[in-house]
């Protein structure tokens, strides 16, 4: 039989606040039992599930492709090691783009980032009569 846990003690060993835990069962990312009290109880293999949840967050999944890449996993057994190379195989080319994307983001931290905002000196140089408004809000030299 697995070793089963209360929701208190999947979210110390997680690091995740119980109202994740319950969020994540709502949304159908894992799943609990209910004892007699109606208290929620874990397989211990949730916690590699969480522990992907987090990651896959970290690297900009949203919830549904979180879902999606879940449901992939076999049900009827805790996946393997080669379960999860196989499903965070796909993701390389993910983390590489968010590598370069948060390199420029550093890159750009101490020059412009096409703001539009116009107030520090250099903008006068390096965006002129705010062209880079023009082609939108937000940051566009970063986009």
């Amino acid at each position: 039989m697995e070793f089963i846990l209360t929701i208190s003690e999947v979210s110390k060993r997680a690091g995740v606040a119980s109202s994740a835990l319950r969020f994540y069962e709502e949304k159908g990312l894992i799943v609990s039992e209910r004892a007699g009290s109606g208290h929620r109880r874990y397989h211990r293999s949730v916690l590699r599930r969480i522990a992907f949840i987090v990651f896959a967050q970290k690297i900009g999944l949203s919830l549904e492709e979180i879902a999606g890449e879940l449901a992939k996993l076999p049900e009827n057994r805790t996946p393997t090691k080669k379960d999860w190379s196989r499903l965070s195989s796909r993701w390389v080319r993910r983390v590489e783009e968010r590598i370069a994307e948060l390199e420029r983001l550093k890159d750009s931290l101490t020059g412009c980032i096409g703001c539009g905002c116009l107030s520090l000196q250099r903008c006068t140089l390096a965006n002129p009569g705010d062209r880079s408004g023009r082609k939108g809000p937000g940051p566009r030299f970063w986009l």
